[in-house]
């Protein structure tokens, strides 16, 4: 999950979101009604979207601050993407700062404080920006951008001595990979990419099978976005695309039972998302089964360490092919940019770049407020609950310390919450609960 905002302020200006937007006092949803029947869609059998959520009442009140254990720092070059697993993160750098970014941290993080004990330098690349781990513990993803593009995957078998096996690119991965998530459809693990666009060539999203890491092989690409695709979110063979403009999409590539695999995708539906600028997402599951939201990241317009746009927006994916924006969350002067849940206590961990860390509740009914914390944004005639107004801010962090902060990316892990900050390094903080 990467940043396009600094290099490309003037290109992507659009009109922002529905914070400008006359408010609109409506009726609230009707619950008289709601249903315990699992939700399915005839278009995806093969997924059971869960029971429809109770409401939650929740006063909305100024929330804490969220405790910061340590820090550790990185001045030399700008940090981007934070991934970890037991007691070692790993950081990537991007762009330019006194030294380009090229470089992989690596992080010691068993104390309070994150302790660097190796980096590892990628040839051939002028920035890097996602970093992931398998869900087996045994590979590491970086993705490559400026130089042809390429992803370069690392054996860790020493988790704290990275080893690369192999680095797929190609054609298609010029001029360079922006985002590459992992994850598994039917056990076998793939690569989903995000090609920059530049001048006559088109941004693309090319899937990559990693069941050979030491031999991966594209299985899929098309051009998509507007003007980009951004990224991408994988879970129960249903990959969720961001493309900017064009709004959230839905690919069926293995959940539904329909026959669509990785390389032979089926898009299921769409939405434009208020603002546009469709940078990120998370599909929730969340502790009592439900599978009804999903969470868009829009990034706007920003200045590394001192300004930034964008809100997040929910959408009810209930029936895939027609998904519809229910609710939102917006911070006033700063803008979102990647998500990491906290599924068993339902709380979302938003990196926010100058406005830190925010934490959400995002248990039971998104969709369902009093007229009083809902707003009507005549972009789209959408009308949106808004879960500040819902008392779902439940922490904030970084935002106390009397230091600038950018935070691009955010992990929960085990009660922790991990902040990769692009001008200070990679924060460890204590979970909201």
């Amino acid at each position: 999950m990467s940043c396009r905002t600094h290099v490309l302020v003037a290109a992507i200006a659009a009109s922002l979101c529905a914070c400008g937007s006359d408010s609109h006092v409506v009726d609230p949803p009707d619950t008289s009604s709601v249903s315990n029947e699992p939700l399915t869609s005839a278009a995806c059998p093969g997924v059971n979207f869960g029971k429809r959520p109770a409401p939650l009442t929740l006063t909305a009140s100024a929330p804490p601050a969220l405790q910061v254990f340590g820090l550790g720092s990185e001045t030399g070059r700008y940090t981007a993407e934070v991934a970890a697993r037991g007691t070692t993160a790993y950081t990537t750098t991007w762009g330019m700062r006194s030294a380009v970014g090229n470089k992989i941290d690596i992080w010691d993080v068993s104390g309070a404080t994150p302790t660097l004990v190796d980096s590892v330098i990628v040839a051939n690349a002028t920035t890097l920006g996602d970093v992931a781990v398998s869900d087996d513990g045994k590979l590491l993803v970086v993705a490559t951008e400026r130089t042809g593009g390429s992803i370069v995957v690392f054996d860790l078998t020493d988790p704290r001595h990275p080893h690369q096996l192999s680095r797929f690119t190609n054609q298609d991965t010029d001029p360079g990979v922006h985002t590459a998530e992992i994850g598994r459809v039917n056990g076998r693990l793939y690569a989903f990419l995000s090609i920059d666009p530049l001048n006559s060539i088109h941004a693309k999203l090319v899937i990559v099978d990693l069941g050979d890491p030491s031999n991966p092989q594209q299985v899929y690409s098309k051009v998509a976005g507007n003007p980009f695709v951004h990224d991408t979110f994988l879970r129960d063979g249903l990959l969720f695309v961001a493309l900017w403009d064009d709004g959230m999409e839905i690919w069926d590539i293995g959940g539904c039972g329909t026959g669509a695999t990785p390389a032979a995708p089926r898009v299921l539906g769409n939405v434009h998302t208020v603002g546009g600028q469709v940078h990120n997402v998370w599909w929730l599951h969340d502790a009592t089964g439900g599978k009804r939201f999903a969470f868009v990241g829009q990034e706007g317009p920003g200045s590394i360490g001192s300004s930034s746009t964008g809100d997040i927006h929910v959408v009810d994916i209930s029936d895939p092919t027609a998904p519809k924006e229910v609710a939102f969350y917006h911070v006033d002067g700063a803008g979102t940019h990647n998500f990491s849940v906290d599924e068993a206590n339902g709380v979302l961990y938003a990196a926010y770049y100058n406005g830190g860390v925010r934490a959400l509740d995002v248990r039971g009914d998104l969709k369902t407020c009093l007229p009083s914390q809902t707003q009507f944004t005549s972009t789209g005639n959408v009308t949106r609950c808004d879960l500040r107004l819902m008392g779902r801010e439940i922490g904030i962090g970084l935002v106390e310390l009397n230091r600038g902060v950018y935070v691009w990316g955010v992990q929960y892990l085990a009660g922790t919450i991990y902040a990769s900050d692009m001008v200070n390094g990679i924060w460890k903080l204590k979970a909201a609960k």
